[in-house]
């Protein structure tokens, strides 16, 4: 994901913050194109990305929080990630000659669009009580960092598996 940090920041809700403004641009360039073609491929990098982002918070970023911050808030980004997750398979997986191609693109940008606004926009945020609960976010970002190259390797070849759900029953 194209990060906007600057080299050698390794907090962690900077990191996480990068790839939300990342995937918010990828979206933006979604809805502005015509081109089906360019229109799957900017979709199937979002899933990638969303993937990616997922897993190295599910691993990493959200363990490190439990107990530090509101429990209701962390059980519901668990959840909105399991939610988002259903789409990005269903994306992947019918691709872009599915009827509903475009409107599940749409719908799981408005769902990334609420989770971010609840992990670091809203007041009482996420990003917010970590950090006032001191979480050791640089310790948690060089890890995220580690983490995501790893992730990214498996992208580039082709081989990222489906997101895996934490909360809902798979179908």
């Amino acid at each position: 994901m194209t990060n906007e940090i600057k080299a050698g920041d390794t907090d962690a809700t900077h990191i996480l913050a990068a790839d939300h403004r990342a995937v918010e641009e990828l979206f933006e360039r979604f809805e502005s194109s015509k081109d089906k073609n360019k229109k799957a491929e900017i979709a199937m990098r979002i899933c990638n990305e969303l993937k990616i982002h997922a897993q190295v918070e599910e691993e990493i970023f959200y363990p490190a929080l439990k107990g530090q911050i509101d429990e209701d808030l962390l059980k519901e980004a668990y959840v909105e990630h399991d939610g988002a997750k259903v789409l990005i398979n269903d994306i992947v997986a019918a691709g872009a000659d599915d009827e509903f191609f475009e409107a599940k693109v749409t719908v799981l940008s408005e769902e990334i669009k609420h989770h971010v606004k609840e992990e670091e926009k809203q007041q009482g945020n996420m990003f917010q009580q970590a950090r006032a609960a001191g979480v050791d976010l640089e310790a948690l970002g060089e890890q995220i960092l580690a983490r995501k190259r790893e992730l990214q390797a498996l992208a580039d070849e082709g081989q990222l598996p489906p997101a895996k759900l934490a909360t809902l029953a798979a179908s």
